[in-house]
């Protein structure tokens, strides 16, 4: 703690003349990925806006004049290299493009009571060992969205710390011109520690990290109401006045009222899930992993499947763009939801944490965010670019932009995280009874499991309409207002650079590498109910609990085996749910949650457990649906049960034992 405090004073005197960085790329040897077997990116594989060319046909193709133009940087091309991705694994755990300047000087997220001071306790505390569960002291007595937390709670925020770190995993720790900042990379969500041994798991879900609860204690959570459902015009008005949309004088949302109201709705958000809809709905989804190999469409209902790496690299974007800046919606909220560009910005920076990004009575959002805009020329604080049809967006880009920073090819940085990102895949597990997997590959073929989770990385990359498949309903719709202001999918080629010259060169993005009906559903169209689409099954045993909203969860004694007659009954409904596992600070049982997910009866008295608490009510959290039984009345054995959910959870790097085709 000396230590840690003598750092702060340091810092302090000689910030004005200092710039330095906290939170690095984490050798290889502190991870599990010198012992998993990678997915086959090839070194030498090419993508062109979304067509993969392996490295055998890319050889090829690069001895003909016709072919190297195929896979020139002008048409698009991508190539996969070593430098390529260094680079993105480097992105990956330290990339922030800047979102630290909006979490920090704008949200607040270190103005509250989680601050530099209770983070360096936290941190201090572990003397140098690593968690997987950051508790931060509160160090008086506060209210948060109408609840109050006592002086001396600590708070389980989820936050993974690596032994003798002095940042949490994912977060980006800055100290320039007398300010210090944090920024958030993809490793604070796709990335976390083993608790036994403190390695990382690449690519496996934060499923703890509680990003609601950091949120709300922001002082100005208020700038990312869109992620909840809290319209800010309808709150009452303050005293703060502006300059509107129509030239008047009048006056914004009252700061505290609407503080307080989305700081309720952000702590109903159970821990490993994230509101990335961004269109006034509170619909945190949970957490996906980072194995992403064949695994497309990507996002929950499969919204980001087209462009680059089948639309990973439209993820990877949304990630820095909607999700951690909340002023890049500015251009395109009125027709979003439905709010002025003022009105938008104003509630944004009417209380912002840093002085200097607050701003005055009587001005026009829009100028004084002109005057502030660290990223001047573009429309946003990080750094993100426009696409050719901004301020429309489009499948490859919902929000028209693109993150990018200066002194890259557009895209090359996200780029380089989806090739990155496709040679992930869970460390090995040690299988003990290779015949009870071969039997539950057998019931994976007989209760019809394979006609969805089919191929070898279990999935047949389709979107389920929500009505079919019946999981809680909220989310599937949630993304049709970006579909109502979409242009046609275009963007620059990865020969320009940023920042953007006059008149690049525009390129069209293909849409057919995905089916135009999953694309469809992704947005809810032509089926107002939308859909989700099929994921990959493999990593099960990291990433629990299941389904898009993270309801299916149970603890490892949440269940018992009758002896009577060999069938799982509730033996502890008090941690049945997400209401019962990790909302209690308890991790779910992998085992025992899917066993939750494949029998009727134990997964009715889980979601109903659910579904009588009212955070749960409030962020749309139950468990429901994806009605594929293996159980008694669907005709299997308990123990063929238990064979399924066994082979389920074998699937790692190199499953010991993949289905037989139909």
């Amino acid at each position: 703690m000396g230590i840690l405090l003598f750092l702060v004073i340091f810092v302090s005197f000689f910030a004005s003349r200092l710039e330095f960085v906290l939170g690095k790329t984490p050798s290889l040897d502190k991870t599990f990925t010198p012992v998993t077997q990678a997915a086959p990116q090839e070194v030498g594989s090419y993508d062109v806006l979304g067509y993969a060319i392996n490295k055998e046909e890319a050889t090829r193709l690069l001895n003909t004049e016709d072919g190297r133009k195929q896979l020139s940087p002008e048409n698009g091309a991508f190539a996969v290299t070593e430098e390529t991705l260094k680079l993105g694994r480097d992105a990956f755990y330290s990339e922030t493009f800047g979102n630290e300047i909006f979490q920090t000087d704008v949200v607040g997220a270190l103005n509250g009571p989680i601050n530099m001071i209770t983070v360096g306790q936290a941190i201090a505390k572990l003397g140098g060992k690593h968690t997987t569960n950051l508790r931060i002291p509160i160090n008086e007595d506060v209210t948060i969205g109408g609840r109050t937390f006592k002086a001396g709670t600590l708070l389980n925020t989820g936050l993974d710390v690596p032994a003798n770190s002095l940042v949490p995993l994912g977060m980006r720790a800055s100290f320039t011109k007398g300010k210090l900042r944090f920024g958030i990379t993809c490793a604070l969500c796709h990335a976390t520690l083993d608790n036994k041994t403190g390695r990382i798991l690449e690519g496996a879900p934060n499923n703890d990290v509680n990003t609601g609860l950091v949120l709300a204690f922001a002082t100005n959570s208020a700038a990312m109401f869109r992620q909840t459902d809290v319209n800010p015009t309808q709150i009452p008005a303050g005293e703060h006045t502006y300059i509107n949309a129509d030239g008047k004088e009048s006056r914004l949302p009252d700061t505290k009222t609407l503080e307080d109201a989305v700081d309720a709705k952000l702590l109903t958000w159970p821990p490993g899930n994230f509101d990335s809809t961004g269109t006034l709905v509170n619909n945190p989804s949970q957490i996906p992993s980072s194995y992403t190999f064949d695994a497309w469409p990507y996002g929950w209902s499969g919204h980001s499947a087209v462009g680059w790496f089948h639309g990973l690299t439209t993820l990877n974007s949304n990630v820095h763009a909607t999700n951690s800046d909340g002023t890049n919606g500015a251009d395109g909220s009125q027709a979003l939801l439905g709010i002025d560009k003022e009105t938008y910005l104003g509630v944004i920076l009417q209380n912002a944490a840093n002085p200097a990004f607050r701003f005055p009575e009587g001005a026009k959002p829009s100028e004084f965010f002109d005057k502030i805009d660290p990223t001047p020329g573009e429309p946003a604080i990080n750094q993100v670019i426009r696409m050719p049809g901004y301020p429309k967006g489009s499948p490859f880009m919902l929000d028209g932009l693109m993150a990018s920073s200066p002194g890259f090819p557009v895209g090359e940085q996200l780029n380089a995280m989806s090739a990155w990102q496709n040679t992930l895949a869970p460390p090995p597990i040690q299988v003990s009874d290779v015949a009870s997997l071969e039997k539950g590959a057998t019931i994976f073929n007989r209760a019809g499991c394979i006609d969805c989770h089919s191929g070898r990385y279990f999935t047949n990359h389709d979107v389920i309409a929500q009505n079919e498949i019946g999981t809680q309903p909220s989310r599937a719709p949630t993304l049709a207002p970006f579909a109502k202001n979409f242009t046609t999918p275009q963007t620059y080629p990865d020969s320009v650079s940023v920042p953007l010259p006059s008149n690049p060169p525009v390129l069209e993005v293909p849409t057919d590498i995905t089916p135009q009906k999953a694309q469809q559903l992704a947005f809810a169209i032509n089926n107002p109910a939308g859909g989700y689409k099929v994921t990959s099954l493999i990593g099960l045993y990291l990433t629990a609990p299941y389904l898009h909203d993270g309801g299916v969860a149970a603890s490892a004694s949440a269940l018992k085996q009758n002896e009577q007659d060999g069938q799982f009954v509730v033996a502890n409904p008090k941690q049945l749910g997400m209401a019962g596992t990790l909302m209690q600070n308890i991790l779910p049982d992998p085992e025992a949650s899917l066993r939750l997910l494949v029998d009727r009866n134990l997964r009715e008295t889980m979601v109903a457990v659910n579904q009588a608490n009212p955070d749960l009510q409030k962020s749309n959290v139950d468990g429901r649906g994806h009605a594929y039984w293996v159980d008694a009345k669907a005709g299997f054995t308990t123990q063929e049960q238990t064979d399924l959910i066994q082979f389920l959870l074998s699937l790692d790097d190199q499953p010991e034992i993949l289905p037989s085709s139909r």
